[in-house]
């Protein structure tokens, strides 16, 4: 049964552009699929650019695509699955214990398997040789910017993570060659984070993205790309799954780290240990 958007896309086709329309038809047999897919995603799927995404968002009344997906996913995805993936209402503590387990175990599974060695490597290589590493991430992804922080101090990397986009910005333009920017976004699409990058990049930073989507905006500026894979709605957006993803790819760069520099390491974190001892009873 055709929703609210769908009419309103349906009212407004013959008074919206040719390429345009093409985005209507793609939404049109492919409604459910579409609040998984990034902007520049879309885009490729329909054969347009990203700015008649856009376009054609804000001719349905809508702030832009991140909105779009929204309204769409409250139109085309049942309930639970929104919400709370496969858990029904008459599943057991048991039963939907074990769903939500499965559901982690399985994005650190295909996260594994989507993440390259290469870019690994590339990454791991440009934060060893980096004098400074600004670490970008706002809303959910803030948490996950600031555990990065945590590892990497840990073993002695010169780091910083700002969640707030002013102080992002104001960091970035200082970088150099010298220098590392990280930016976290499981959208590929958060414009503050993208933004960010941009800027670093623009000064001479190597830049990393750590991303769900191959194909989206933060890709576009990052040397190196890390790929996760997490599986969640807009209404899921900041899930745990998508976190325990981001961790576990952050996990594989810290040990890869680690390993490459194993006497500095054991040597800063028998320091950081011994800083943080007296914290405890």
């Amino acid at each position: 049964m055709e929703q609210d958007y769908m009419l309103k896309i349906r009212s407004l086709y013959n008074s919206i552009s040719k390429t345009e329309k093409k985005v209507a038809d793609y939404i049109y047999e492919n409604g459910n699929k579409v609040i998984y897919l990034s902007i520049t995603e879309l885009a490729e799927n329909c054969g347009v650019g990203e700015t008649t995404i856009i376009r054609f968002c804000r001719k349905m009344g809508l702030k832009g695509y991140q909105e779009f997906k929204l309204v769409l996913a409250r139109e085309t995805v049942q309930p639970n699955e929104n919400v709370f993936n496969d858990v029904a209402n008459d599943d057991s503590l048991i039963e939907f214990i074990k769903k939500i387990t499965l559901t982690n175990m399985k994005a650190i599974e295909d996260t594994a398997k989507m993440i390259s060695s290469d870019q690994v490597e590339k990454a791991v290589n440009a934060i060893l040789a980096a004098e400074k590493v600004d670490i970008y991430g706002v809303g959910a992804s803030a948490f996950t910017a600031g555990d990065a922080k945590y590892k990497f101090m840990r073993i002695g990397i010169r780091c910083e993570a700002f969640s707030d986009p002013h102080m992002q910005a104001m960091s970035a333009i200082q970088l150099n060659k010298k220098s590392v920017a990280i930016g976290i976004s499981f959208s590929g699409s958060t414009k503050d984070t993208t933004d960010s990058l941009t800027l670093a990049k623009n000064a001479g930073a190597f830049t990393i993205a750590i991303t769900n989507y191959a194909k989206s905006p933060i890709t576009k500026v990052a040397d190196a790309v890390l790929l996760t894979s997490a599986t969640e709605t807009p209404l899921r957006s900041g899930a745990l799954t998508s976190k325990i993803a981001q961790l576990h790819v952050l996990d594989i760069l810290y040990t890869a780290l680690a390993l490459k520099t194993k006497d500095k390491t054991y040597e800063y974190l028998n320091k950081t240990a011994e800083a943080v001892l007296p914290k405890l009873y």
